[in-house]
């Protein structure tokens, strides 16, 4: 697929058309691409799990995160309630009992989390064709809600590490900002790790962006410059029928967008037509160092999203075992 940098309309047209899975499970399907990942698939992941070793994928959902404000999203306020002082003074409570209890408060996309189904719209319309007014309202997403996915995400995941495989001209585990990840490095890192991906498969793409932050400060992390996905790659998303895709950037696709004027034109296309699920700031630098130490880069991963009613994206802590 080649671009015209100077026209994002058309391509955006373009690849819609080409990879639609509109009406491919039924006008009122609520899963996407989710539909991939079934029992046999789920087996076959949980057949993976040998040495009995999990890692967290999560970033840390406090105040030291990323976001600076950009559509009001903040990091997450976490607030006590109760503390060990108010019990220590007297709750109230008989025979010495006493406790603790925080509230958090955060908007759903500030950290480790799923973009869900409503949560981009091409031209007004939303995932399945449906019309973006009548899905997502003042009261949320009235069909494709994130609750629908919540007893799903689990599965076989296998990890792309582009940032080892690709890596940038030091020879650092890094791609730079702006790099665009083709299909032909995704093929190409497959291909090191010795692993396929095909239907109903979690890919995690590794960048190398989110250990960079972490070395030198979060930056533009949230919104700036980045690595991700090439706009190409729309039509290996959909041919490799995975379930889901996650990355250790904040957007998914590359950053600045491969079009002169653009806002992620991926996502234009890989959520409402394909209906694809997006994962986004996934921490995978200690999943990824134990894939290079052990040589397998495949695994049981469950990432399920909070069954918060009419959402278009959850908070998540995704557990990969080996």
């Amino acid at each position: 697929m080649s671009l015209d940098r100077h026209d994002p309309e058309a391509a955006i047209t373009e690849a819609a058309k080409s990879y639609s899975n509109w009406g491919r499970w039924g006008e009122d399907d609520v899963l996407g691409t989710l539909n991939f990942l079934d029992e046999a698939k789920r087996r076959e992941g949980a057949a993976l799990v040998r040495r009995g070793v999990s890692f967290s994928l999560s970033q840390s959902f406090d105040m030291n995160g990323p976001q600076k404000g950009w559509r009001r999203r903040t990091n997450p306020v976490h607030t006590m309630l109760d503390t060990g002082a108010d019990a220590y003074f007297g709750q109230g409570f008989p025979h010495g009992h006493g406790g603790a209890d925080d509230v958090i408060a955060m908007p759903l996309q500030c950290s480790t989390q799923w973009d869900g189904l409503g949560h981009i719209f091409d031209h007004g319309k939303a995932w399945n064709g449906r019309s973006a007014e009548k899905v997502v309202t003042s009261a949320g997403d009235l069909v494709t809600g994130i609750e629908h996915m919540a007893p799903y995400v689990a599965g076989r995941a296998v990890l792309l590490d582009l940032g080892r495989v690709i890596g940038d001209d030091d020879g650092t585990p890094e791609l730079p900002d702006g790099f665009a990840i083709t299909e032909e490095h995704l093929t190409e890192a497959a291909e090191s790790h010795g692993v396929s991906v095909g239907r109903g498969d979690i890919v995690l793409v590794r960048t190398g962006q989110l250990a960079r932050a972490k070395r030198g400060g979060w930056g533009d992390y949230a919104g700036g410059p980045a690595p991700g996905l090439s706009f190409t790659t729309a039509g290996w998303l959909h041919r490799m029928e995975i379930a889901a895709i996650a990355t250790d950037t904040w957007g998914f696709e590359v950053r600045p967008n491969e079009f002169d004027i653009a806002f992620q034109p991926l996502h234009q296309v890989a959520i409402p037509h394909i209906g694809l699920l997006i994962g986004e700031m996934w921490d995978l630098d200690a999943l990824a160092a134990d894939c290079v130490a052990d040589g397998v880069y495949e695994f049981w991963l469950t990432a399920a999203p909070l069954r918060i009613t009419g959402a278009v994206g959850s908070p998540i802590n995704p557990i990969a075992v080996k």
